[in-house]
């Protein structure tokens, strides 16, 4: 029994989770977050801070939330379908736009996804090849670049400088070391992004628990109680077909030769709609499959749920066990199945 309560719980959760990452994925591909967070990074490097003395990176979370998805200053620059020029141009003096410079030469790894380049990911070789080709292009090398990156003020020069002077002015660890160097800050930013995508990803699964009433505690004293139920989700999650025989045993009433009204009803609202019978807007499954399902809105009901303190504390574990993300739970069903051993043997 308890076992099957688990499993119960694990399912909904895991349902849940998935909803939660769709979402943020959504929101991240729409918004392009990831393309505008990696270019933000790098006009505050290559660059400086937006002339209002600001960085271009988010400092706080509302920015996450606000700025960065919807501030008309996008830090991407403009995606170029033509290949970047063979020739590169020196440094013009005494001011340059380097995040401009830099995307020409990457181009070739930008996809056509709009007015902006969609680029989210820079390989360090990538980037140390593209700073090579620009030192190639200097008539002093290294050193002619390093000074007229100083002239327009750039913090590169600085990074830049630390590398070259720790490759002990050798080109191939220079090259070897601006890699290493970049991916560092990329590894850095990555886990600044993670710690900013968890309260988007807190927010999501505050919202949804509300909107679909998931009361952990009341969920699972449900499955305590209706024997049939929990099998029926066991049953679903393990793959077997002994949430039926529950079921029939459920509504077998004296007199009655076969308890297919009884049985056909319950199936009417499956285990893994049923789920969310206290959601703004709820499902009903017809079990013939020949009828379209039916919408049930519940409003009233869902707005006096939410408002009574007593499915609070259900709502809070529902949102702390959603912050564990969908492979977590995912990976906790399969060793309560056993799907993991079935896997194994075949």
């Amino acid at each position: 029994m308890y076992i099957d309560l688990a499993i119960g719980l694990v399912l909904a959760f895991l349902f849940l989770s998935l909803m939660v990452s769709g979402a943020n994925e959504t929101l991240v591909r729409l918004f392009g977050i990831r393309s505008k967070f990696l270019w933000a990074y790098l006009r505050d490097t290559l660059d400086g801070g937006r002339g209002d003395g600001r960085s271009w990176v988010p400092a706080k979370v509302t920015d996450v939330f606000a700025r960065l998805p919807f501030s008309g200053a996008d830090p991407r620059p403009r995606h170029e379908a033509e290949p970047a020029p063979p020739v590169v141009e020196p440094v013009p003096a005494p001011r340059v736009d380097m995040t401009e410079r830099l995307y020409e030469r990457l181009r070739e790894i930008d996809h056509p996804k709009g007015a902006r380049t969609s680029i989210s990911d820079i390989p360090p070789e990538r980037f140390s090849g593209a700073v090579m080709e620009l030192v190639a292009a200097e008539e002093g090398g290294v050193e002619g670049l390093l000074a007229k990156l100083e002239a327009i003020g750039s913090p590169l020069a600085g990074h830049l400088r630390g590398v070259w002077e720790s490759a002990q002015r050798d080109l191939g660890r220079f090259r070897k070391g601006v890699e290493s160097w970049f991916d560092g800050e990329m590894e850095r930013l990555s886990g600044l992004y993670r710690r900013y995508v968890k309260w988007v990803i807190f927010a999501l699964a505050l919202a949804l628990t509300l909107v679909f009433g998931m009361d952990s505690l009341e969920y699972g004293k449900t499955l305590l109680r209706d024997n049939a139920y929990r099998a029926g989700v066991a049953a679903i999650a393990g793959g077997g077909g002994e949430g039926l025989a529950a079921l029939r045993e459920k509504c077998a009433v004296s007199g009655t030769a076969e308890p297919y009204d009884c049985v056909t009803e319950a199936f009417s609202s499956p285990a893994l709609v049923k789920i969310f019978d206290h959601s703004l807007v709820s499902v009903t499954i017809p079990p013939d499959g020949e009828r379209d399902p039916s919408f049930n809105w519940n409003g009233a009901s869902w707005w006096d749920r939410l408002i009574s303190p007593g499915h609070w504390p259900g709502y809070l574990i529902t949102v702390v066990a959603l912050l564990f993300g969908a492979s977590f739970w995912w990976d906790v069903l399969r060793r309560l199945t056993g799907l993991r051993g079935r896997r194994s043997q075949m």
